[in-house]
């Protein structure tokens, strides 16, 4: 087991002025999941793969425990990799393909064949240790390729994107084996994905990347709770937050007709930095109420009722400025409304969220 630092590392593409990965200044803990999330193009993957030593690291170092890998080739830094394809040897059975690596590391055949069936026995994948890959299927391949990687016994697992080639009901199940199967086996993993639903149960922490930056680092019960800035803001969370920039008055917010109250300390915030008499708030579907007319709500005429069974997404637009803005809100099934109906959305106090319209940061 091992810590993983990455100091000031970048990455710069010949032929590109921003850089790919930018300044990552990040500390993954002995034992910790860690998950690399954001939207494609933010980098995760290179930054993945620069620990790999796939990728060049231009500036700054990478540290395995406190052993400066930044140059070293990816057979010196006794990490293990699960790709997104899996990529299995074809010709070769279950069996070969998890002992393969130790093969080449001329380890003893009693102990590749101990350290096969203990991961096959950990994996589920006994019965089908004399197959090939072609009879297997995709969540059977995923499990082969992870059984190939804990056979190695690493430092470090390095997981890039492993479920996308998986249906949506395997995925779940088999983010879970994963989930378990790390906890068990207690080796840091650094995990990538830019599905956020998947980042948010799997991590201990979880890093969330926009162009090549870092923008929040933390548990993904505090990421959701309190993001640091409006992109981790919206990106965290399904359905996604209703964040709005609205105009800024003496004692909050104006949403059209509603006014959502922010503190003196708030306001002023608001007003720094360019906030240029506007300040930029969000709040959760599940965060606000449908209420009365007469309980200052904000009217919002519904376009779209998504009906989940235990509860209800309700879609719709509200007149904000001049413009139609879209907002979702999360309500009981038995009290849903219906398309074309005009309801009264007024979130619930202490639940919204500050940010300053011109930084984006929070308040």
């Amino acid at each position: 087991m091992a810590t993983v630092t990455y100091s000031k590392a970048s990455r710069i593409y010949p032929g590109t002025e921003r850089p790919a990965v930018n300044a990552l200044d990040l500390e993954i803990g002995d034992g910790e999941f860690l998950v690399l999330v954001g939207p494609s193009g933010c980098g995760k993957s290179t930054s993945l793969r620069m620990l790999a030593g796939l990728e060049d690291v231009d500036e700054g170092s990478i540290y395995i425990d406190d052993r400066d890998v930044t140059h070293l080739p990816p057979k010196a830094r006794d990490i293990a990799m699960v790709f997104q394809n899996y990529a299995l040897y074809p010709h070769m059975t279950v069996y070969e393909n998890m002992a393969f690596a130790l093969k080449l590391r001329k380890t003893s055949k009693s102990e590749i064949d101990r350290r096969v069936k203990e991961a096959a026995a950990l994996l589920q994948l006994e019965e089908f240790l004399g197959r090939k890959p072609k009879a297997l299927s995709g969540g059977q391949r995923q499990r082969v390729a992870m059984g190939r990687a804990i056979v190695r016994e690493p430092q470090v697992f390095l997981m890039d994107e492993p479920l996308s080639n998986l249906d949506a009901k395997l995925r779940v199940q088999t983010r879970t084996q994963i989930a378990s199967l790390q906890a068990k086996l207690g080796v840091t993993t650094v995990y990538v994905t830019h599905d956020q639903v998947e980042a948010m149960t799997m991590g201990h922490r979880v890093a969330v990347l926009l162009d090549g930056v870092l923008q929040q680092v933390d548990t993904p019960r505090a990421l959701y709770d309190t993001p640091a800035n409006v992109f981790v803001a919206g990106f965290m969370g399904s359905p996604a937050m209703n964040i709005k920039t609205v105009p800024l008055n003496e004692s909050g917010a104006a949403f059209a007709e509603m006014n959502i109250p922010l503190t003196r300390e708030q306001v002023e915030a608001a007003r720094a930095e360019g906030g240029d008499g506007k300040v930029t708030v969000g709040f959760r579907p599940e965060d606000c109420d449908l209420v009365s007319p007469t309980e200052g709500g904000m009217p919002v005429v519904v376009e779209l009722v998504e009906d989940l069974g235990s509860d209800a997404n309700v879609y719709g637009h509200a007149a904000l400025g001049g413009a139609s803005e879209r907002f979702v809100v999360r309500t009981d099934r038995r009290t849903m409304p219906n398309m074309g109906d005009t309801v009264f959305v007024k979130p619930r106090e202490g639940r919204t969220h500050v940010f300053n319209a011109a930084t984006g940061k929070r308040i």
